[in-house]
């Protein structure tokens, strides 16, 4: 397999999702609240960081929270490999009257000057790109007091990785949810990396998902998440999201990782 089949195998598998109707995806989308406290999370410390600053959303598919961040006073660029999502984004944001810069560009080469961005976005990205030169570009992209934030998937729990092999139609073929040696990796390229972990027992709630138990209910089984992987930090690549902050952005210097589950 040659980086360039890679590369357009992506493309066609992101297209599709632009293009058609994505069953597959759809079916799983009761998981998403469960996404709800690291969602809140990440769009808190953007709405934080982003107005007046120049802001790249990283694989920004039809651009929906690139132009929550403009409507925020962000000057917002967004960038992904399908030509039909940046067609779609292009569309959305002239029909929004909101001015984004959209550009089909490989998110593990960008065409970007250094420290062109003081923030660096996205959510479910990093897990499909060939990690050492994706983080190495956000950290070249970004400014020296600049922050990278994203959301991912980690690759550990059994149970989690079953279903994942059980439903490949959700996800393209090259596609590699990370791993602890992965976020460890981010700090050959930044200073500081900050990682929060979250959803384990909360997977316990879904069958109440919708019903008046929930809301108390996933709060109990998050606090029970958060005691455990600060009592036994070893549970923490059980988890099924990371929440990851990276900020200081270096080349040639190895920092460290810290670790919060504080949610």
């Amino acid at each position: 397999m040659t980086e360039q089949e890679r590369l357009k195998r992506e493309q066609e598998f992101q297209d599709a999702r632009i293009l058609e109707e994505d069953t597959a995806r759809q079916a799983a989308t009761k998981y998403y609240i469960l996404m709800q406290r690291a969602r809140e999370k990440y769009n808190r410390r953007i709405l934080t960081l982003a107005p007046g600053r120049r802001l790249l959303e990283y694989g920004c598919s039809d651009g929906e929270a690139t132009r929550l961040w403009a409507e925020q006073g962000a000057q917002c660029t967004g960038i992904d490999i399908s030509p039909e999502a940046i067609r779609h984004a292009r569309m959305r944001a002239e029909e929004a009257g909101l001015h984004i810069r959209y550009e089909v560009m490989n998110a593990e080469a960008m065409s970007f000057d250094d420290a062109s961005f003081d923030v660096v976005v996205g959510t479910g990205i990093l897990h499909h790109l060939e990690l050492d030169s994706a983080y190495a570009e956000i950290a070249r992209v970004l400014s020296d007091d600049g922050h990278a934030i994203f959301i991912e998937p980690l690759g550990h729990n059994p149970l989690i990785n079953l279903y994942r092999r059980l439903t490949p139609a959700m996800r393209s073929e090259d596609e590699h949810p990370l791993r602890i040696g992965d976020l460890g990796l981010a700090s050959r390229y930044f200073g500081h990396v900050n990682v929060h972990y979250q959803n384990l027992f909360t997977f316990a709630g879904l069958p109440f998902r919708n019903t008046r138990l929930f809301p108390p209910l996933h709060g109990f089984l998050r606090g029970i998440d958060a005691a455990l992987f600060t009592v036994l930090p070893f549970t923490k690549r059980m988890a099924w999201l990371v929440y990851i902050e990276c900020s200081q952005p270096v080349r040639n210097r190895i920092g460290g990782v810290q670790a919060d589950n504080s949610m």
